[in-house]
C-alpha cells in the first residue's frame, strides 16, 4: 500500500515538470541529424544506466516525425522511468545518461537490461544475430515494446510477424509463450494482478504479454519480456505531457519498475 501511494504522488510529480523536462532531455541526450539521433553515450562507472537499442531502420519507420523506430520516446520515457525506479528503490539509477547501442557494441554486455521499440521495423544484421543471442546466454534481459497492427503507420513494419523472423534467427527452436499475471514477473517489486490495464492507444484489443525462456524451459530463465499490442513506454513518456489517464499511467510505472527489478536479480 506504501509504495503504491508512494508511486502515485512520484508520478504526479512528473506531470507537472514533465514538459520542461522533455525539452532538457533532448538539449541533453539527443538531436536529430537527417533521418537518424545523434547520441554521445556516458562510460560505464558501475551505476545502473537505462540501455536502449538502436538498429538500422526498416522502410517505412520513420513515420513518426521523421525519427527511426527505435528513437520512439527516446529519452523522454526513460527519464521519467529512471526517476521513478529511484524514488521507489534504491537502485540508484543514472539520471544524466541514457546510452544507446547497437546489440553487436561490445558496451552492450555492461547493461543487464536492455530496451527495444517499434520491433516492427526492427532489422538485424548477420553480426548483430551472434551478439544478440550472446547477450542472452550471458545473462541478458531485454524488453520488447511496442508492436503496431502491419500496414497501420508505414509499409514494411508492424506486426509480429518481422519480430519473429528475426527471433528465429537469434534462436531457430525460440517459442514464445503467453505470460499471465501470475508469472513471478509481475510481482517482483509491485502486485499486477490484471495485464488489462495497458491499452494501446491506437489499436483495438487487448495488450498480450509474452515471453522467451532459455531452452523454452519455464523452469529456467526468462531471457525477454515482449509487449504486443501496447506501447508501455509510450505512458512513461507522455505522463509528464498528460495525453493519458492517470490511473493507466500509474500501473504503466509499476510494469516498468517490475521489468527492473526482475531483469536484475534473474
Amino acid at each position: 500500500m506504501f509504495r503504491a501511494s508512494r508511486l502515485r504522488v512520484v508520478v504526479m510529480v512528473v506531470l507537472l515538470v514533465g514538459l520542461a523536462g522533455a525539452a532538457l532531455a533532448q538539449r541533453r541526450f539527443g538531436r536529430q541529424r537527417a533521418r537518424e539521433v545523434e547520441v554521445v553515450n556516458q562510460p560505464y562507472d558501475g551505476r545502473f544506466t537505462f540501455a536502449r537499442v538502436k538498429y538500422q531502420t526498416a522502410p517505412g519507420g520513420f513515420w513518426y516525425q521523421g525519427l527511426p523506430s527505435w528513437a520512439h520516446g527516446y529519452p523522454m520515457s526513460e527519464d521519467n522511468l529512471m526517476r521513478i525506479m529511484n524514488e521507489v528503490s534504491y537502485l540508484g539509477a543514472r539520471t544524466d545518461a541514457y546510452n544507446v547501442y547497437g546489440f553487436d557494441d561490445p558496451e552492450v554486455t555492461k547493461s543487464p537490461i536492455t530496451y527495444l521499440t517499434e520491433a516492427g521495423w526492427w532489422t538485424l544484421t548477420d553480426r548483430e544475430v551472434e551478439a544478440f543471442r550472446s547477450y542472452l546466454l550471458k545473462g541478458g534481459f531485454t524488453i520488447f515494446d511496442d508492436f503496431k497492427l502491419p500496414g497501420e503507420f508505414g509499409s514494411g513494419g508492424g506486426g509480429w510477424d518481422t519480430f519473429e523472423e528475426n527471433m528465429k534467427r537469434v534462436f531457430p527452436s525460440a517459442k514464445f509463450v503467453d505470460l499471465d499475471p501470475t508469472h513471478p514477473i509481475f510481482h517482483s517489486f509491485f502486485e499486477i494482478d490484471s495485464l488489462r490495464n495497458f491499452p494501446q492507444a491506437y489499436n483495438s484489443g487487448p495488450p498480450i504479454f509474452r515471453g522467451l525462456y532459455e531452452d523454452n524451459d519455464p523452469k529456467k530463465r526468462l531471457l525477454m519480456v515482449v509487449n504486443y499490442n501496447t506501447d508501455i513506454s509510450q505512458y512513461w513518456e507522455w505522463s509528464g505531457r498528460g495525453f493519458r489517464p492517470f490511473d493507466e499511467t500509474n500501473e504503466a510505472y509499476k510494469l516498468g519498475v517490475n521489468y527492473v527489478m526482475y531483469g536484475l536479480t534473474h
